[in-house]
């Protein structure tokens, strides 16, 4: 497909955001299709889709990253960003928005508002992006499309207003009253053809134009004087109130269709032609100069150059591909250009216009389209490029989701530890919402956002970079202590041929409450050397870090050499530091030793509905409930929970509320772990020594 360029006024740009399962890529396909852009209609279930292109996506039939494609309508270009409903990739969702002016939101006619297409509607509002309702699926069986709107306009408000209705529902599915111009369209013969309003339909027709024109006529003080005085407003009236309600966001329109049986598609295609805004229709983007004063940045070819990089993606072969929306200017290929976030120049290479996973190399990028640029070298996702460090402008950054569900990660062979430092590097380039961590009890841990993330995390790293690795639940950083005092005696003494071993120590250990392991002396009369007392030090240190009772750090105690003997031949530092190791493990099982746990202070945010799930669910972690607290429409509990048991929590709270909870969690404390849950820690220690004795 050869692009020509546009001008701004014939340029849109939409993300096609939604729960998992509503449909999306199926109706971007239809789009593409139905308007020319591709010439074979792509399945999702076949793995035919010319947006699902990646591997991972066949296997599991359902959309893990975002694509880019484009086609012409009505001499407009429409610029398709294809998102992922799953919550474990709603990265992706955040990338989409930031590369696009307005968004085209769907539901399932057979269901319920769901989860992502909360996050959808959210984010979209967040970032001022106007959009438009599909509601999609309407030949299902089960499908009320009826019931769909009332539910979109329950949880989101009165200015979602009706565009159509369906004629039909589930089998009976044929078309839609397009309430603007009050006429009916049906499929027929594989076309949309005009009918005859249904007669049964009449009085719904009346009803929803109402709620219609009740939320556009805001955005017209003369038309909404009219309506509020019973007056007629003309569909001509009406259609200009429509393009400056949704184009302002004041309005968002509702469509209904079949993807699958491409009906509603081109409707839903004018719609986007016709009501969505162009770049030059948007306000102006605001970022800063390096000085810090606020810069508005106006969409215009002419410009100064002003990119966005939304999104990263690293290939084994091309290299590092990055994604770019062209706010202002025009960039130029095979040219210079400046990294304002991190203040480094960079080479432009080749530019491509995206068409899924096919490329098109073109010469240059105007303001308003959406492109790519492959090895770049220092620059990231969220960054903004610049034509140069005397015109400098920055974008605020991506905000992504955190993640917050914990694997442990190792390579699965040998081979595989030496590729997967740098494998895992490549990766989190193109994963904005994943990092991997080193944990205290010196595992590498993945921060993912759920199961299906990290197991797609997994297969790329192998697909892509060679590096295989497997992942378990990450080992709690427990800690060892003491609670009472004792005097313990250590003598190692060995006698082999020439020079043997002595060492012999008394030290007395105590607690010492957050401060560590601190070691002293105050041995009288010389019994045992100085020279001696770094042995000691280091048998005591390196005994602790090892742990006594389960092979955890030992902390917060205070040992004291006070006495003990030497040989004036066989006595060295090594004799007296296994010495003094020895007195520490002995003494430590009289001192009444503990084990604790770190006390997480958890941040959990969900829907009212779910309080009492959520709380109950806490109970049986052995959380604490500290207090609640509403904000924007969400409650917040704040409660102190072992980080034992959190490490799962992102998926199982995702399921008990139905993928609308999310969680932040920081150390607060350290106490004592209960006395059987210590007791089996204890013992699976214990067995693992005794297995590591046996090899």
């Amino acid at each position: 497909m050869t692009t020509k360029s546009v001008d701004l006024p014939h340029l849109r740009s939409v993300v096609i955001a939604a729960h998992a399962g509503a449909g999306k890529t199926t109706l971007a396909e239809r789009l593409l299709f139905d308007a020319g852009a591709i010439t074979r209609l792509g399945r999702v279930d076949d793995g035919t889709a010319s947006l699902d292109y990646e591997p991972e996506e066949q296997k599991r039939k359902q959309s893990l990253t975002l694509a880019v494609a484009s086609l012409e309508h009505e001499g407009t270009r429409v610029q398709i960003v294809d998102t992922p409903g799953y919550a474990d990739f709603a990265a992706e969702v955040v990338e989409g928005v930031a590369a696009t002016d307005a968004a085209v939101l769907l539901m399932d006619a057979s269901g319920h508002v769901e989860a992502g297409l909360e996050s959808a509607v959210a984010l979209a509002r967040a970032n001022a992006r106007p959009a438009i309702f599909f509601i999609n699926k309407c030949d299902r069986e089960n499908a009320n499309p009826g019931n769909a709107l009332d539910a979109l306009r329950a949880a989101f408000g009165q200015r979602i207003a009706p565009l159509q209705i369906a004629i039909g529902a589930g089998e009976t599915f044929a078309g839609y009253v397009d309430l603007v111009h009050r006429k009916a369209y049906q499929l027929q013969g594989g076309k949309e053809v005009e009918v005859a309003v249904p007669a049964g339909l009449a009085n719904e027709v009346i009803s929803r134009r109402d709620q219609l024109l009740e939320a556009t006529s805001e955005a017209d003080d003369d038309v909404m004087t009219k309506y509020l005085e019973g007056e007629e407003i003309t569909d001509a009236e009406l259609e200009a109130c429509l393009h400056k309600a949704i184009r302002t966001g004041m309005v968002a329109p509702v469509l209904v269709g079949s993807a699958s049986k491409d009906i509603g598609v081109r409707a839903l295609l004018d719609a986007i032609v016709h009501y969505l805004p162009s770049p030059a229709e948007l306000d102006p983007f605001v970022g800063t100069d390096p000085k810090g004063k606020e810069i508005k940045v106006v969409a215009d070819t002419a410009g100064t150059l002003v990119a966005r990089v939304f999104k990263t993606t690293a290939d084994p072969f091309v290299g590092r591909l990055t994604y770019l929306r062209i706010l202002s200017g025009t960039m130029q290929g095979q040219g210079q250009a400046w990294n304002s976030t991190r203040n480094e120049p960079e080479r432009l290479g080749q530019l491509l216009l995206l068409h899924g996973k096919d490329q098109e190399t073109v010469g240059a990028l105007h303001a308003g389209e959406i492109g790519a640029v492959a090895k770049l070298t220092v620059t990231a996702t969220g960054d903004t490029i610049c034509h140069s460090r005397e015109t400098a402008v920055t974008l605020p950054p991506l905000n992504f989701p955190i993640p917050t569900l914990q694997s442990a990660i190792e390579p699965q062979t040998k081979a595989d530890l030496d590729k997967m430092g740098s494998a895992l590097q490549r990766m989190l380039e193109e994963e904005p919402s994943a990092r991997v961590e080193r944990s205290e009890t010196g595992e590498q841990v993945l921060m993912s956002m759920g199961d299906a993330h990290v197991a797609v995390l997994g297969e790329r790293l192998k697909r892509k970079f060679g590096a295989a690795i497997v992942t378990k639940v990450p080992k709690v950083p427990y800690k060892e202590t003491i609670r009472g005092k004792t005097q313990s005696h250590g003598r190692y003494k060995k006698q082999t041929g020439g020079h043997g071993m002595f060492g012999d120590v008394w030290i007395e250990i105590e607690p010492n409450p957050d401060g560590g392991v601190v070691f002293a002396e105050r041995v009288v009369g010389g019994t045992v050397p100085k020279n001696f007392f770094p042995g000691v030090e280091k048998g005591i240190r390196e005994t602790a870090a090892e742990g006594v009772l389960a092979g955890y750090p030992l902390s917060d105690f205070k040992a004291t050499l006070y006495d003990g003997s030497f040989h004036a031949v066989d006595s060295n530092e090594l004799s007296f530091k296994i010495a003094a190791s020895m007195a520490l493990k002995q003494g430590v099982l009289e001192c009444k030793p503990a084990l604790m746990e770190p006390i997480m202070t958890a941040e959990i945010r969900i829907p009212e509905a779910f309080m009492g799930d959520v709380n109950r669910d806490l109970n049986g972690r052995r959380g604490r409930v500290l207090g609640m607290d509403t904000k924007d429409g969400m409650q917040i509990i704040t409660a102190h929970v072992p980080q034992a048991e959190l490490f799962t929590y992102a998926t199982e709270l995702r399921s008990l509320t139905g993928g609308r909870g999310t969680f932040s969690a920081t150390l607060d404390r350290y106490e004592d772990v209960p006395a059987h849950i210590a007791e089996k820690v204890i013992e699976a220690h214990r067995k693992e020594v005794e297995a590591a004795h046996k090899e």
